[in-house]
């Protein structure tokens, strides 16, 4: 066992497996511990989280006083193009969650800068292959409806921010990279600081030099790009257990990280483009503009829900993946347990909320009387959606701590897609309930994937996990890394 990991007791030997928990005191101190545990990491990155989305919504707003048209089709390449490509390589770069946290807990943390350096790679590659949609941005837009004076000035922005794109394929991995050591502080602040600097240079580019859209443009990439070298700064410089220069065992067994890359892809870009296929149905029905904006307001609210539990995703990831890999499997189940439980009272604590103001909520977006009495109506759906979204996520980070993204892939396919959207199109179109009907629709897809990963979750035997856990790592870790594995 690695001297560095964090899972040793004080006299330096590994921690031993929870006791079962069968009294009350014994359910309170797994709850305390456990939930420590998961805070000290779901914090950082759930603020950095909002510091990338204020990166965003800054740009956004910044362009705004431009003008209605460079508005338009800078959200529109933002939240299209950009959500495409950044849904896409997240996914493709959550493998490393999976490898890193098994890694770090079985002491093997030499390994982990080996599997950053292969997660470059690949999602490098994978930029690549998504660069024509950044150059033919404007008839892909234009293909799906959107209107021409809006998607040129989109394509032409699109094409400005492909520096940011490639800068992805470093900020990703990095960051998975130090969220398997649980250095997520480090993370956080440098998210913090490029929001400064982000705020400074729009000011500076677009208010004092007046460079339009090119300069939000200029900004967005560079700040992505500080992002990207301040991080491996960081890890190069203060990383020294589990960075020991680049290496050629990154090219090894690269096609079976790929598969893992591509199955953690295919398991979020299923659930984001879920969101999305809801609101294009929402499109095309009578009284659209309603239906839209209605349905929009409602999801913006559920966005700022999404952001802290993509943190508490993380977190559940990195505590599952660790204690696997340090052969805690009672651990790992308590740490799923904690946060599904935490989880869930945060959901409906949410959904308490949302009724009791669903009257008024919607004066923070709209003026309109008709459009706030539509999302009053929608506010119990909303409800409803952010108690099963406080759950389902915590679910999706223990699949990728346990690396079952090939098998989450599958459920969320038969759930959302075979089931869920099929049911909103019976229920929105054909018994004419409109935008309720495709929401409930929706939630009976989110609900039926939520119960069968809880299904799994029952039957999952966690000492076969870490049998499973300790075979990739055989597989995969290798023996320790050699002088002529090293580069630089």
């Amino acid at each position: 066992m690695d001297p560095t990991t964090p899972f040793l007791s004080h006299s330096g030997e590994p921690e031993e497996d929870y006791a079962p928990a069968r009294t009350w005191s014994d359910l309170k101190q797994v709850l305390s511990t456990e939930s420590a545990k998961m805070w000290m990491i779901a914090a950082p990155i759930g603020f950095n989280i909002i510091c990338q989305y204020g990166v965003t919504s800054l740009t956004n707003i910044f362009v705004g006083h431009i003008g209605e048209i460079e508005l338009s089709a800078v959200s529109i390449s933002l939240s299209v193009i950009g959500t495409f490509s950044f849904g896409f390589l997240l996914g493709m770069g959550s493998a490393l969650e999976t490898l890193c946290g098994q890694a770090f807990g079985a002491g093997q943390v030499h390994m982990l800068g080996v599997y950053m350096q292969r997660s470059w790679l690949i999602l490098f590659v994978s930029c690549i292959l998504i660069l024509p949609v950044y150059i033919f941005a404007t008839p892909v837009l234009i293909f799906f409806g959107q209107a021409e004076e809006i998607a040129v000035p989109a394509g032409q922005f699109t094409l400005l921010t492909i520096p940011q794109l490639f800068s992805l394929a470093f900020t990703f991995p990095t960051s998975k990279f130090l969220q398997a050591q649980s250095k997520v502080i480090a993370i956080a602040w440098i998210g913090f600081l490029a929001l400064l600097l982000h705020v400074g240079m729009l000011w500076l580019f677009i208010v004092v030099f007046g460079w339009g859209t090119n300069g939000a443009a200029l900004a967005f990439n560079l700040t992505n790009w500080g992002t990207a070298i301040s991080q491996i700064v960081y890890v190069i410089g203060w990383c020294n257990e589990g960075w020991s220069g680049l290496s050629w065992l990154a090219f090894k067994d690269i096609w079976a990280f790929v598969r893992l890359s591509i199955a953690s892809a295919v398991m979020l870009c299923l659930e984001v483009w879920y969101m999305t296929s809801i609101i294009v149905l929402t499109g095309h029905l009578d009284n659209a503009v309603i239906a839209v904006d209605s349905l929009s307001i409602c999801m913006n609210l559920n966005g700022v829900e999404a952001m802290l539990f993509i943190g508490i995703n993380a977190a559940i990831s990195v505590r599952v993946s660790n204690e696997l890999g340090l052969g805690r499997p009672r651990a790992a189940k308590y740490s799923v347990y904690v946060t599904v439980f935490e989880s869930l009272l945060i959901g409906l604590v949410f959904m308490v909320a949302i009724i009791i103001a669903r009257d008024h909520f919607a004066v923070i977006f709209t003026s309109s009387e008709v459009l706030q009495h539509a999302v009053s109506k929608l506010a119990y759906l909303l409800g409803i959606t952010m108690v099963l979204n406080s759950v389902q996520p915590v679910i999706s980070g223990v699949a990728i701590g346990g690396g079952w993204q090939g098998l989450v892939a599958y459920i969320n396919l038969g759930s959302y897609y075979i089931f869920g959207l099929p049911f909103g199109y019976l229920l929105g179109y054909k018994a004419n309930l409109g935008v309720m009907g495709l929401w409930i629709g929706m939630i009976a897809g989110t609900a039926l994937q939520t119960l069968l990963l809880m299904i799994v979750l029952y039957k999952t035997n966690w000492n076969k996990e870490v049998e499973e856990t300790m075979e990739r790592m055989k597989k995969w870790g290798g023996s320790e890394t050699t002088k002529k594995d090293v580069i630089a």
